[in-house]
């Protein structure tokens, strides 16, 4: 923590002696500076601390951001044009594979992030590798988490974000793609939220991440590595 950063924002009472400390910070910043979210939600509301109460201004070390209580919930003051406030991202080097006709998680392809203001959106994009070949004649991909359910296809047999297939007939089973799914979700939330990338076989063979054949070391497989970053960004 920087040193104006607080883990309380207290109270005085009639007659109590502030010592050179309590003077000091008051003196150094009108705006209670704290490391991230959780040490500013901490540290109001408890015995001898401030009620958080509408109007009241919080900065945060971790996005370097000034924040305004509304009543309700923490706002970002930002300026008047869309940046950047955070990053998350991870990404995936092992394989994965699935034969579910049901969506499911591809294991290690999530990441978090916690909003600084629930009117911010969160810029996700993901990239997965896969391969194709006569085992993975057909398959889908889409985003869990927040909102983005609502980034899918309207007809029942489509509601997917991204689909990748091959063929019977295909030559070998060393061709490996990438498929991308990018979305502007509206999480309208400051509590951690957490997107995943997730895929369901078609109607036979099997769903391969970052590899196009069998999951072997040789020469004849082909490997690859996905992705999945966040962005928060002021509206």
């Amino acid at each position: 923590m920087g040193a104006n950063a607080q883990t309380t924002v207290p109270t005085f009472v009639t007659s109590q002696v502030l010592t050179a400390d309590q003077m000091n910070q008051s003196a150094r910043t009108g705006v209670p500076v704290f490391a991230d979210s959780t040490a500013r939600d901490a540290a109001f509301g408890g015995t001898g601390e401030k009620t958080l109460a509408e109007g009241q201004l919080a900065y945060l070390e971790d996005t370097n951001v000034v924040q305004y209580y509304d009543g309700s919930t923490w706002a970002t003051l930002g300026p008047s044009t869309s940046a950047v406030v955070q990053i998350k991202s991870t990404a995936k080097t092992d394989t994965f594979t699935t034969t579910s006709a049901t969506f499911v998680d591809v294991t290690g392809l999530t990441v978090a992030i916690t909003p600084t203001s629930a009117s911010n959106k969160v810029l996700v994009v993901a990239q997965i590798a896969h391969g194709i070949g006569e085992a993975t004649p057909w398959g889908h991909f889409k985003l869990n988490g927040g909102n983005t359910s609502a980034y899918v296809g309207t007809t029942a047999g489509s509601r997917i974000s991204a689909v990748f297939g091959g063929y019977s007939g295909f030559d070998g089973e060393n061709m490996l793609l990438s498929a991308s799914i990018v979305y502007l979700d509206s999480p309208a939330t400051t509590s951690p939220t957490t997107y995943a990338v997730q895929t369901r076989a078609g109607t036979s063979g099997s769903v391969r991440v970052n590899y196009s054949s069998t999951d072997s070391d040789n020469a004849s497989v082909t490997r690859g590595a996905s992705s999945i970053t966040v962005y928060e960004v002021t509206p």
